[in-house]
């Protein structure tokens, strides 16, 4: 064969193994779609990328992009990106020929004392260039199968890589929020101190005047000296779990956790809800579905590569080069080989191994599908569960607005009597504990509602998208 013509077949290979694309999508096997949400016929559950400017601002914006800059596991995820995307070229390069360039030279003697009538010896060189080529015909697609599996695994584990970042921030913002929630409930309790020390002092004074029936005993003054150091313990309790929350808000961040960070005083306003959207929607940019999608079409080609192992493959193989016995002629063409040559392999018996390997990967699809089944309802009970939690939560914020506003009035009405010398010591102090309790657990469910918005979004699926610098 002209060397010309063999040149035409690498190039034709060359362009045939370029043909590559990722694996259709197989997003309909992921089971029965709702049409609507069933948590209320007016749920609002599109969409909403600016979600974190919306809750927290620039300084939420701030820490989740520094989080997403240094945290130790989204640098691992993009490491594990990097080398999903280096198996998938590792995997291309099955389908493209092989070449290789050589270069060749020997010096040889040969001796024939003991041969009658030949004395001495002769000397001999041998010099010579060479390009060698081979190339696996994928006549069947056994290679184009697992290159489009490795491509969909690359694709599955970018996927994993957008789901490990929404994740954090929606992490960072609900960590945010806690420290946030431990800093008002730290100004309750400081709040709670200081009118248990003015009751102890308004107690004891009147004990030492010994002016009032009921307000004047030692019993009451030991009794008021106790709710102040129950006050002073949750104090230090409520500091203690600040501390706690910045360090982890700090680990979040790729920080060490010395629980320096600067955070908000307190909580900030439950913002609108995400504009409307339809579950369907959700194959379409939730990560983790997608990248449920990509593991099941990766799985689905490496069947047909396993299936097509039992056809015969073909290889062809061809050099091209010089053969010369003077360096000088190491170029030149007068000195030029060349070989090509073909063979055809049929597996005959192979102990089951090629069969064993084809049930393997069906059962791996099966799998892909059932476990894309399993992420898809998980999604929409994931929204479902946020959706009809804001309802309740939204009504216990209103209840407990009206229960601190009574409580309020409550307390001020019995320290007026107390004062004046109406009012008996314990309605004094019960309707303080009643004002800080109905306080407390208003800022809690108040950060609840605030983490399950967090938590919608992040059900929602979508990038988050920051404010620039």
């Amino acid at each position: 064969m002209h060397p010309s013509r063999a040149s035409a077949i690498v190039m034709a290979a060359l362009l045939g193994a370029c043909a590559l694309q990722s694996p259709p999508s197989r997003s309909g096997e992921a089971g029965d779609i709702p049409g609507s949400w069933s948590a209320t016929k007016e749920a609002r559950a599109g969409v909403d990328h600016h979600w974190v400017r919306k809750i927290g601002g620039s300084p939420l914006e701030s820490l989740i992009s520094e989080a997403h800059s240094a945290n130790p596991s989204l640098k691992a995820s993009a490491a594990r990106v990097d080398q999903a995307a280096a198996v998938a070229k590792i995997a291309g390069a099955e389908r493209l020929p092989t070449v290789g360039a050589g270069l060749q030279g020997s010096r040889q003697k040969q001796n024939f004392s003991g041969i009658p009538g030949v004395n001495g010896g002769s000397t001999s060189n041998s010099f010579g260039v060479s390009l060698q080529a081979a190339w696996e015909v994928d006549l069947w697609g056994k290679a184009k199968a697992g290159t489009e599996a490795a491509i969909a695994d690359a694709e599955a584990q970018a996927q994993a890589d957008r789901a490990l970042r929404a994740s954090l921030a929606a992490q960072v913002s609900k960590a945010w929020l806690a420290v946030a929630e431990t800093n008002e409930q730290v100004a309750l309790a400081e709040r709670n101190v200081n009118s248990r020390s003015e009751s102890t002092t308004l107690v004891r004074e009147r004990f030492e005047r010994a002016i009032a029936e009921d307000g004047g005993s030692a019993a009451q003054v030991r009794l008021t000296e106790t709710e102040l150091s129950s006050a002073k313990s949750e104090l230090e309790s409520r500091k203690g779990e600040r501390e706690r929350a910045l360090r982890q808000l700090e680990l979040l961040l790729g920080r060490y956790p010395s629980g320096n960070v600067a955070t908000a005083a307190k909580l900030p306003k439950l913002p609108p809800p995400p504009p409307a959207g339809l579950p369907s929607e959700l194959l379409l940019r939730r990560p983790d579905l997608l990248a449920a999608e990509r593991r099941l079409a990766a799985a689905g080609r490496r069947a047909d590569q396993a299936e097509k192992a039992l056809y015969p493959s073909i290889s062809l193989t061809g050099s091209l080069g010089t053969s010369t016995d003077q360096l000088e002629k190491i170029l030149s063409s007068s000195a030029g080989v060349w070989s090509l040559g073909g063979s055809l392999a049929q597996p005959i018996f192979q102990g089951g191994r090629i069969r064993g390997g084809i049930e393997q990967a069906d059962a791996a699809e099966r799998e892909a599908v059932a476990d894309l089944q399993r992420v898809t309802l998980d999604a929409f009970g994931e929204v479902e569960q946020a959706l009809v939690t804001e309802i309740y939560l939204r009504r216990q914020v209103a209840e407990l607005e009206q229960a601190v506003t009574l409580a309020e009035d409550a307390s001020e009405r019995s320290n007026e009597e107390f004062r004046n010398g109406t009012g008996g010591v314990l309605t004094y102090l019960a309707s303080q504990n009643q004002e800080i309790q109905a306080s407390s657990a208003l800022v809690t469910v108040r950060r609840l509602l605030l983490d399950n918005r967090v938590n919608l979004h992040l059900a929602l699926g979508g990038d988050v998208v920051l404010r620039g610098p």
